[in-house]
C-alpha cells in the first residue's frame, strides 16, 4: 500500500543561533498544547519537576532527602525539564530564548519557566547543565541491593529540542564552534560573548512517526527520526561530595546510552538506604558519541518502574558483585563499560560481557571472548562527559538454543516465534488476552482489532496500520506465519499501547506485557 507523506508541521523555521549571530524564524508561532503526545501520568505516583523536586547540575548523593518513598514495584511518572533554551549561554531565559524562533511563551513549559527564574543557583563554569528529578527512595532497598528500572512510557512534552556545541567540549573541542572564541563578560545577561552555537530543532510527524528538521545551505531539510529516551537515569552514590551531573558513574548517572528507551531495563547497584533513584537529561534523538556536545535535548514525561532485587535474584544479570549498570531490550543484553580513558571503558565492558555469558549462560570464558569478537557490536555512548562509555550489544537471538522465551500478558504465558532473527506474535491471541476483540477478514487479508478505545487495522503484506482512522507507517508489517497473523513483538507498544518490558529470569527471556503497570 502506498500512500503520500502526510507531515503534521508546526509553523516555525529551522534556526541556527550562535551567540555571535543568530537567525530569525520568518514566520510567527502559536502553540496552544504544549505536549506532542497525551498528556497524562500514567504512574501509581507522579512526580513533578517543580522547584522542590529538582536540582540544577549535580545528583543525589547519601545526604540527599527523598521527595518520595514508593513501594518495591511501583510505576512512577516523573517529568523532566532540558536545561536547552534554560543555561546561561542562552541568556537564562527560555520565553526570550525560544522566542527567536518564534515560540510563544505559551508553547514554553511552565516548569521551565520557573526554573529559569527561580533562586536556585547554577555555577555555568563548575556545576552539571542537567535539570535532575528526584530523587525517590523504594522501600527495601539496602546497600548490596540491585534497582531494576523498567521504562514503560515517554511522553514528549514539547515540539522542538535543541542541539549546542560549546567551546572546550565535544569530541572536536579546538576545532568546534568555528568562531573567535568566548570574551571577556559573557554570563546569561551577556550571552552572545559565549559564541557558542546552537541549533533549534523542531519536530514534525510523518504518518504517525515523528522526525527532527535540519536545515542545509541549499535550503532543503534534513530529517531524522526521534528516538526518546533519559539521558540521566540512577542511583545515589555513596558519597557526601558534591556529585557533578557530567560525568557517567558506576551507580548510573549520565550515561546517555539510546538503547534506554521504551521497554528497556536498566539495572543499578544500590549503594545507599532507599537506592534514591533520579532522572532527567531528556533526549529526543541522539547518535552514538553524541559527538558535537549534546544530542536532540527536548523535554520529556517517562513512566518507569522500580523493583528492588536482592542477592541470588534470578533475573539478576549475574551472580558476582554488581558494581555499575547493566541492561537489556528486546534484541540485547547490554554490558556497559565506565571510564575516563575510552580504552579503559572498551575493556570493562568486555570484562562484564565475559562475565555475563560466562555466569548467566554457561558460556566457557575462552568460548565468550571468541563469540564478542566475532558478532558483538561494541557502540562508544559517547566521549564528551569526561567519564567515557562503551556498551556491548548481544543479540539474545544468537542463544535460543541455551534460553526458553516467554511471554507474560496478565498471567497467561504464550511463546513467541521467531523470524528473521525477530520474535513475533499471534495478534488475535495477544488482543484477545489484553481484552481486545478480533475480525478477520479473509477477502483483503485484514485484521480489525478493538481494543479499549483502540480501533486498529492491519493488512497482511503492508506496513500502514490504521489507528482510530489515523494511518500510521511502521516497517514491521504483519505477516502470515503457519496460518496465523503475527505482528513483532517491538510494534505492541505503538500499536496495541500495552507495556512491553523484558528480564532474563535464569535461562528464559521473558517478555511482560499489560494495558496497565503492574
Amino acid at each position: 500500500m502506498f500512500i503520500n507523506r502526510t507531515i503534521r508541521k508546526f509553523g516555525v523555521s529551522v534556526g541556527i543561533i550562535s551567540m555571535f549571530t543568530f537567525a530569525l524564524p520568518s514566520v510567527g508561532f502559536s502553540m496552544p498544547l504544549q505536549p506532542t503526545t497525551i498528556d497524562k501520568v500514567e504512574g501509581d505516583y507522579y512526580v513533578t519537576s517543580a522547584i522542590e523536586n529538582i536540582r540544577w547540575g549535580s545528583l543525589p548523593n547519601r545526604e540527599s532527602s527523598p521527595i518520595l518513598t514508593v513501594p518495591s514495584g511501583s510505576a512512577v511518572t516523573f517529568d523532566t525539564v532540558s536545561h536547552e533554551g534554560l543555561i546561561e549561554d542562552q541568556g537564562r531565559n527560555p520565553v526570550e530564548y525560544f522566542g527567536k524562533f518564534g515560540i510563544s511563551p505559551d508553547g514554553v513549559l511552565d516548569d521551565a519557566k520557573v526554573i529559569a527564574a527561580s533562586e536556585i543557583k547554577h555555577d555555568y563554569v563548575k556545576d552539571g547543565p542537567h535539570i535532575i528529578t528526584g530523587p525517590v527512595a523504594v522501600e527495601g532497598a539496602e546497600p548490596g541491593d540491585v534497582l531494576k528500572v523498567e521504562v514503560l512510557s515517554l511522553q514528549t512534552r514539547v515540539p522542538y529540542g535543541v542541539i549546542s556545541n560549546r567551546h572546550g567540549k565535544g569530541a572536536l573541542p579546538n576545532e568546534f564552534p568555528e568562531n573567535t572564541g568566548p570574551q571577556e563578560g559573557a554570563s546569561a545577561t551577556k550571552p552572545e560573548l559565549y559564541n557558542n552555537v546552537s541549533i533549534f530543532t523542531p519536530i514534525e510527524e510523518i504518518n504517525g512517526n515523528w522526525y527532527g528538521v535540519l536545515p542545509t545551505k541549499a535550503g532543503k531539510n534534513v530529517r531524522f527520526p526521534i528516538n526518546p529516551f533519559l539521558g540521566v537515569m540512577g542511583v545515589a552514590p555513596n558519597t557526601s561530595e558534591v556529585v557533578s551531573s557530567i560525568p557517567p558513574i558506576e551507580t548510573g548517572g549520565n550515561m546517555d546510552i539510546n538503547e534506554l528507551g521504551v521497554g528497556a531495563t536498566i539495572y543499578y547497584p544500590i549503594q545507599v538506604k532507599g537506592g534514591l533513584f533520579y532522572t532527567g537529561d531528556p533526549h529526543f534523538a541522539q547518535g552514538d558519541g553524541e559527538v558535537a556536545l549534546t544530542a536532540l535535548e527536548a523535554s520529556l514525561r517517562g513512566t518507569v518502574r522500580l523493583t528492588v532485587l536482592k542477592k541470588g535474584d534470578p533475573s539478576l544479570p549475574h551472580s558476582g558483585e554488581f558494581t555499575q549498570p547493566f541492561a537489556e531490550t528486546e534484541d540485547y543484553w547490554i554490558p556497559i563499560g565506565l571510564d575516563p580513558d575510552l580504552d579503559e571503558a572498551m575493556k570493562e565492558s568486555v570484562r562484564e560481557s565475559i562475565q555475563f555469558l560466562s555466569d548467566k549462560l554457561d558460556m566457557d570464558r575462552s568460548v565468550a571472548y571468541a563469540y564478542l569478537s566475532a558478532a558483538t557490536d561494541y557502540e562508544v555512548s559517547q566521549v564528551v562527559d569526561r567519564t567515557k562509555g562503551v556498551h556491548g550489544l548481544i543479540r539474545k537471538t544468537d542463544f535460543l538454543e541455551h534460553v526458553d522465551v516467554a511471554m507474560n500478558v496478565g498471567g497467561t504465558l504464550i511463546k513467541p516465534v521467531v523470524h528473521n532473527n525477530e520474535f513475533y506474535v499471534p495478534i488475535r491471541t495477544i488482543s484477545e488476552l489484553l481484552g481486545g476483540t478480533v475480525v478477520w477478514d479473509n477477502k483483503t487479508r485484514t485484521t480489525q482489532i478493538k481494543l479499549g478505545t483502540k480501533n486498529i487495522s492491519a493488512q497482511i503484506g503492508s506496513d500502514v496500520y490504521s489507528i482510530n482512522d489515523k494511518l500510521v507507517f511502521n516497517s514491521n508489517v504483519p505477516k502470515l506465519l503457519n496460518g496465523e497473523t503475527v505482528v513483532p513483538v517491538s510494534v505492541i507498544n505503538e500499536i496495541l499501547g500495552a507495556y512491553v518490558n523484558w528480564t532474563t529470569i535464569d535461562k528464559t527471556l521473558t517478555a511482560n506485557v499489560s494495558l496497565s503497570k503492574k
